[in-house]
């Protein structure tokens, strides 16, 4: 019921912050029972870390969206907040986190990151960005290879462009090169140090970007 009830609420919003949570959440659904200690395409985070990662980062957005400062927030979302039910876990976080951006007026807070203030806008399309690239590491960790929507693709290869050579921020490796006419995925995942395999690869979860 819950696996039905996020992509019914993302199909309700039509947003891309919606749709990259569902997308981010069908794959952890399908994570199966030892799979969660297996590697992904992000070299020092196990499945399990990835989508720890993902949980946190959405746990945080109720609360700077509500004004607190990183100081404020402290280290309340650090180490594991996955418990004993991942599953239900980032459920929960993503529920939370997409509600609160929902709310009228959202886009328009000050948000107060780490490295500045910067609008909810900002703060939406990054964490946006963010679940669209690792929806396709969480599906190679678990040799579940992933045609991401071609929405979410275009909306991310769009904010990821202007961002500039992201390897300084020690988060991504450095951008790989890729033919002018590559499909867009392929863009994206170069942009971010990552390589799709070709079809001829035999699958490999884990597999050093």
């Amino acid at each position: 019921m819950a696996h039905r009830s996020e992509h019914r609420r993302a199909a309700e919003t039509g947003t891309p912050y919606a749709e990259a949570l569902a997308a981010f959440g069908e794959r952890v659904r399908l994570v199966a029972p030892g799979q969660w200690d297996a590697p992904t395409p992000c070299t020092d985070w196990s499945v399990r870390d990835l989508v720890n990662h993902l949980t946190s980062e959405q746990l945080w957005a109720p609360e700077l969206l509500m004004g607190s400062t990183v100081s404020e927030v402290g280290g309340r979302f650090d180490g594991d907040v996955l418990g004993t039910d991942p599953v239900a876990a980032w459920t929960a976080a993503a529920e939370a986190a997409r509600t609160a951006f929902e709310v009228p007026g959202a886009a328009g807070l000050t948000v107060h990151l780490s490295f500045g203030d910067v609008s909810g806008q900002y703060y939406l399309d990054q964490l946006t960005t963010d679940a669209v690239v690792h929806t396709w590491d969480l599906a190679e960790g678990i040799g579940h290879r992933a045609r991401l929507p071609e929405a979410l693709v275009r909306f991310a290869l769009g904010e990821i462009a202007g961002y500039g050579d992201l390897s300084g921020s020690g988060l991504f490796d450095p951008p790989l090169p890729v033919a002018d006419d590559a499909e867009p995925q392929a863009r994206l995942l170069a942009l971010t140090g990552r390589r799709e395999p070709s079809p001829s690869t035999p699958e490999a979860p884990g597999k050093p970007r």
